[in-house]
């Protein structure tokens, strides 16, 4: 892996900008960069030319000067020839210290920032102004200007469908209609698996096997009106957001005005665990004693043992977090809550069809997650159980989507035979790539699936069969709890060592693994090798290496998530 590395200069006249920068350093280092951090006096200007990632961090004095230990700095980089691509190779941020009773206001981290743009610099953000006056010293990135309550409401919102301008993607998604979502785990089974089929026609969305699908999920009702009853937020009251900064741009996702409600619903990842810096934003709000220390210690480097087992240990959620600290919640400025709380990030999933069998659809098999912590309450994923609760036949159901391009490639060639290996929802792409191969007449599908119980979570079993009736599929089941001994995949694949060897060296057969990343593709691996090893006569050493030059060679690729 390329060494990360971050140079942090500073230009401090009081302190505080040197202590910014050390704790912008120490940051860094916890996120693994090797991260150096200096006063842009003692450090050679000259080697500036050479940095990749730098960021500024600056204080102005009095009438808008530079500190003492910048001033040579400022000298050099302000000389008039400078060639104007002389810092092409350096991503910068600019960090100001400033105070905005006085007129000249952060003058020297806008004028540095501005400098190392025209030499050629590319700045990462817009220049960064701290405000010694603003009770928290950084002002929040947007301020939010309610409308007044008689204010017309223009017609449609995010989830509107439209028509596309472009292929559907994170900035503008499709609003898919969502038409089927089948469990495909008997009741009685402990996991809810789905089969969800959306309708694409009109999307412009295609996609081959091996792609995912982008959903970008939305909390619950029930949560979106819990958190408004301890923000003291209104839900239907609406807004609009202005940059705090001139370059900032406004949120993509959220429309312009917008109402609490849609804010908290679509954006808000009040579901998420929170970070160490959620606590230390606020903490700054906190006007109780009590819960003022308890968020200081929780963002402080001693206390971070006891924020993961607050936090991270048992999974607590934002909003959870925000139940716990009752006073300081209810003083949460409503334009900091972009600041405080992340965005809804998408969720991907293996698209578990092809175009050739279910033209305008994608389906997708999806584990509902529900496990439990020390929490009385469950702990949920928030796209998994927001899916299984849509219900197509309670009206026009829309999903926000899109479609990327996923690491699985499958052989363009026909006669190449296909080992596909996916126990649980790893068999997803091989169902895509199945279906693709039988549109177009190939046979050599091989496929070892897994799972615990033969009539409890055999997905897809009705399918599977009859393509090996048609002599379109050779398939071979695990089913681990249907007996004495537990019996996985990577058995299968060693009971069945001859026909995978005669595949892999007589067919020039490509190897596909999905699934869960815990210790299935180790062991899956190591059935593999046996494979080379008993039937191909091949040493240990050799029998890795050959599993090496087929992953280099792209003939066995593999997908695993946790």
């Amino acid at each position: 892996m390329v060494e990360r590395k971050l140079l942090v200069l500073f230009g401090s006249q009081t302190g505080t900008a040197q202590d910014t920068a050390e704790r912008i350093g120490r940051e860094a280092k916890r996120r693994h960069f090797q991260c150096r951090v200096e006063a842009l006096d003692s450090y050679d200007v000259a080697n500036l030319i050479n940095e990749l990632l730098v960021v500024f961090v600056c204080a102005t004095t009095g009438q808008g000067d530079p500190p003492d230990n910048m001033k040579m700095f400022w000298r050099f980089l302000f000389r008039k020839n400078l060639p104007p691509g002389s810092l092409c190779q350096l991503d910068y941020a600019v960090l100001g210290l400033g105070d905005s009773s006085y007129p000249k206001f952060n003058f020297v981290a806008k004028k540095l920032h501005k400098r190392v743009l025209q030499l050629g610099g590319n700045p990462l953000l817009p220049v960064a102004l701290g405000d010694d006056q603003h009770d928290l010293g950084l002002p929040p990135k947007y301020t939010l200007h309610y409308l007044a309550e008689d204010s017309p409401h223009p017609d449609g919102g995010l989830l509107q469908p439209t028509a596309p301008r472009a292929v559907p993607s994170e900035l503008h998604p499709f609003a898919a209609q969502l038409v089927s979502n089948q469990r495909v785990t008997a009741e009685s089974h402990f996991q809810d698996v789905r089969l969800i089929e959306f309708d694409v026609t009109g999307s412009g969305i295609t996609f081959s096997a091996g792609d995912v699908v982008m959903i970008q999920p939305q909390n619950c009702p029930e949560d979106v009106e819990q958190f408004c009853q301890l923000l003291r937020l209104d839900p239907d009251r609406r807004f609009v957001l202005k940059p705090t900064e001139p370059g900032t741009s406004l949120p993509a996702l959220l429309p312009q005005p917008c109402s609490i409600r849609h804010l908290v619903t679509h954006y808000l990842d009040i579901s998420c665990v929170p970070r160490r810096s959620f606590f230390e934003l606020l903490s700054y709000f906190s006007t109780n004693e009590l819960e003022r220390e308890k968020l200081q210690e929780f963002s402080s480097a001693q206390g971070q043992e006891e924020l993961y087992s607050y936090c991270n240990r048992p999974r607590r959620t934002t909003l959870e977090a925000l139940w716990d600290f009752p006073h300081t919640t209810c003083a949460i400025p409503p334009e900091y809550l972009l600041d405080l709380i992340p965005r809804i990030r998408p969720r991907a999933f293996s698209i578990a069809s092809s175009m050739l069998a279910h033209p305008d659809r994608i389906q997708i098999l999806v584990a509902v997650v529900r496990y439990k912590t020390r929490l009385s309450k469950p702990r949920r994923g928030l796209c998994s159980t927001w899916l299984a609760s849509l219900n197509p036949e309670q009206g026009d159901v829309r999903v926000p989507l899109w479609v990327k391009k996923g690491g699985m490639k499958f052989p363009a060639d026909p006669d190449t035979p296909v080992i596909m290996i996916g126990p649980g929802t790893g068999v997803a792409p091989f169902r895509a790539a199945i279906q693709e191969r039988v549109a177009q007449g190939r046979r050599g599908n091989c496929l070892f699936f897994g799972c615990r119980q033969k009539s409890k979570d055999f997905y897809c079993q009705a399918e599977w069969e009859e393509l090996v009736t048609k002599g379109f599929l050779t398939l071979f089941t695990a089913f681990s709890r249907d007996q004495e001994e537990k019996v996985y995949v990577q058995h299968r694949i060693q009971e069945n060592r001859r026909l995978v060897w005669e595949l892999l060296s007589s067919g020039s057969a490509h190897v596909y693994l999905a699934g869960n990343a815990k210790q299935m593709p180790a062991a899956v691996a190591e059935a593999l090798q046996s494979v080379l090893q008993l039937e191909g006569g091949l040493s240990p050493s050799e029998a890795e290496e050959h599993l090496t030059a087929l992953e280099r060679s792209q003939r066995f690729q593999s997908e695993t998530w946790s």
